[in-house]
């Protein structure tokens, strides 16, 4: 009963995580040349705190959510045709990051917030190598021009969260078990 139990907990929190992402992309700091979305903020906490499997399903919760037609992929968009977008590599690249994240987490036995850091850069590796694929072969961009429009200007604002996602998810290990 108790393992039962535990994984209806693990399915709400990543559901509860996959909606917090979705609402990440309302989140919005209008920073030039890039607003920074709070979307991967949420994602770095749901990994560490849910592990690789379940933080990998918010993730596949949050980009169902947009597949099915709830417009919460960035810029009210949504719609399986993102999927096959230019931006779509990423949304792909949020589920296994997630899962590395949570894996990388997993596999230390006292993870502190220098090792949740590591492993969320990691992640946005996977995320950025990911969508700047996808973004490359759509948009028939070379992949260092890929680099150039689709990870560089995002760089300043994925390091901020990754900070604070790391802080917060520190704070929050002990009250957040599945």
């Amino acid at each position: 009963m108790t393992k039962k139990k535990g994984s209806i907990k693990g399915i709400v929190y990543a559901a509860l995580f996959g909606a917090l992402t979705a609402a990440g992309a309302f989140i919005i700091i209008p920073l030039p040349p890039v607003p920074i979305t709070a979307q991967t903020f949420f994602l770095n906490v749901a990994a560490v705190l849910l592990g690789g499997p379940l933080g990998a399903a918010s993730q596949f919760i949050y980009v169902m959510l947009g597949v099915v037609g709830i417009p919460v992929f960035a810029g009210g968009k949504a719609g399986l045709g993102v999927l096959f977008g230019p931006t779509g590599g990423y949304l792909i690249g949020f589920i296994f990051g997630a899962f590395v994240i949570g894996i990388l987490v997993k596999a230390k036995k006292d993870p502190g917030v220098f090792w949740y850091i590591f492993s969320m850069i990691v992640g946005m590796l996977i995320i950025y190598t990911l969508g700047m694929i996808q973004l490359s072969f759509v948009a028939k961009l070379s992949l260092i021009k890929a680099a150039t429009v689709g990870v560089l200007p995002f760089l300043p604002g994925d390091i901020i969260k990754i900070i604070l996602a790391a802080i917060v998810s520190v704070k929050l290990k002990n009250r957040i078990k599945v």
